[in-house]
């Protein structure tokens, strides 16, 4: 059965009120965020419940969404902020710092994420 309207919103005002967690990351990468860093970030970001952005400067996208990381144009060098939202906040962030550092050495963060 599918929450009522009235319990999604309810949902919603109360994820808003949740503290924010944050954190900050520069990409290594020589050829910056492109599409597989950026499918590899997206399908990480997915396997949380957490509200999960990135942003540049003043340019807001979803974690969880492959276009929407991809249109940052995220170089070599450029500094991310991420920031979320929700009952497994820090543990998402934490997993997608960890994949950002490894230069999207995604195999070893997945399994770090699967054993931990």
């Amino acid at each position: 059965m599918k929450p009522s309207k009235r319990s999604q919103v309810k949902d919603e005002v109360k994820r808003k009120q949740m503290p924010v967690a944050e954190k900050i990351v520069v990409i290594s990468n020589p050829q910056g965020l492109h599409a597989r860093p950026a499918e590899l970030f997206a399908r990480l970001a997915l396997k949380f419940e957490a509200d999960i952005e990135v942003i540049r400067d003043d340019h807001h996208v979803d974690a969880k969404s492959i276009l929407h990381v991809l249109t940052l144009g995220a170089a070599q060098g450029t500094e991310l902020t991420l920031q979320a939202r929700g009952s497994d906040a820090e543990a998402a962030l934490e997993a997608l710092v960890r994949l950002v550092e490894s230069d999207f050495a995604a195999d070893e963060t997945m399994r770090q994420e699967s054993s931990g």
